[in-house]
């Protein structure tokens, strides 16, 4: 019974920390757009903002996405 219980509560603490690197992850990103993008030379053009704007969802769709084929590989 014990050992179930451990089980779980290893399960619960992947998925926190998974989530704790998403939000980690994230919060860099908008960092960066917010003060960074100040400094990169771009005109201010309405394509260039959208694609600014969908970044970050983006490269974390394409990092969940990794993270399924890896996890479906692996049983």
């Amino acid at each position: 019974m014990k050992d179930s219980y451990m089980n779980a509560f290893e399960g619960w603490k992947q998925q926190l920390w998974f989530i704790a690197e998403l939000m980690i992850i994230s919060a860099v990103l908008s960092y960066l757009i917010k003060y960074g993008g100040a400094y990169l030379p771009l005109s201010g053009t309405s394509s260039q903002a959208l694609f600014i704007v969908l970044l970050p969802t983006v490269v974390i769709a394409i990092a969940l996405y990794l993270r399924y084929l890896f996890h479906k590989k692996q049983g």
